[in-house]
């Protein structure tokens, strides 16, 4: 995205106040920025490329978004993957995301643990960190580099929780 832009490393480092060695490192591949940077060079990013995607967040989210509380068991989160097709579940205590579980975040805990456990654990102790969150307006062009570091992206609107973007969603904008 950079480089379509036509910017070079050095000026977007200087952007986002990280080093142009680590834009280096992270373009390569050999290195994965924290959320707080990687929010920062995508919003930087976005800044610069402007209103040249017709497409935001909020066009390509899914607005029905499945949620279950930490106090919910891993058995729980599988029965719902598995009955609505999805791959991941935010986690929510009242009106806070706290967490997402994964299906690869339950086959982690499953090979640490053993299945006899799987049913019992609560998501509070198995789910992962909270996933990163957009504005619904964030242009589009923006969430495929975003999801290749996290299993799914937030939408908001107003501070609210509105929808989930997967990497399946990210598809939708290739038809």
């Amino acid at each position: 995205m950079r480089q379509k832009i036509g910017i070079t490393q050095k000026k977007l480092a200087t952007m986002t106040g990280v080093s142009t060695s680590m834009i280096n490192q992270i373009e390569s591949g050999r290195s994965q920025p924290s959320y707080e940077t990687a929010k920062r060079i995508f919003d930087s990013l976005a800044n610069l490329e402007g209103k040249s995607s017709s497409h935001t967040a909020g066009d390509f989210c899914s607005k029905d978004i499945v949620k279950l509380k930490p106090n919910n068991t891993l058995h729980d989160a599988i029965k719902k993957m598995h009955e609505l097709s999805i791959s991941q579940i935010p986690v929510f205590s009242g009106q806070d995301l706290v967490g997402v579980v994964s299906e690869d975040g339950i086959v982690k805990h499953l090979a640490d643990v053993g299945e006899a456990e799987l049913k019992n654990a609560k998501l509070a102790d198995t789910m992962e960190p909270v996933p990163p969150i957009v504005d619904f307006s964030t242009p589009a062009n923006v969430l495929v580099p975003l999801i290749r570091y996290s299993k799914c992206i937030l939408v908001s609107k107003k501070s609210k929780i509105i929808g989930i973007i997967t990497a399946s969603d990210t598809l939708k904008m290739m038809e």
